[in-house]
């Protein structure tokens, strides 16, 4: 065994001991976020504006040169 795996054993063993410490501590939780519409339709109206968006001359010009 290497020194690294001797340090990784003790990282594993410390933090096992801390998950387990504490068992009867209450476990916070994140709440739930409600997905925002707004949000949602602000990427969907972005999207479709860039697939929209026509294809500038010059790079038509550079992908000529490449096929």
């Amino acid at each position: 065994m290497s020194f690294a795996d001797e340090r990784d054993g003790e990282r594993r063993r410390k933090s096992s001991e801390q998950t387990d410490s504490d068992p009867l501590k209450p476990t916070t939780q994140k709440k739930k976020r409600h997905p925002v519409p707004e949000v949602g339709q602000a990427l969907r109206s972005a999207y479709q504006r860039t697939l929209d968006e026509s294809i500038p001359p010059e790079m038509l010009d550079l992908l000529g040169k490449l096929g």
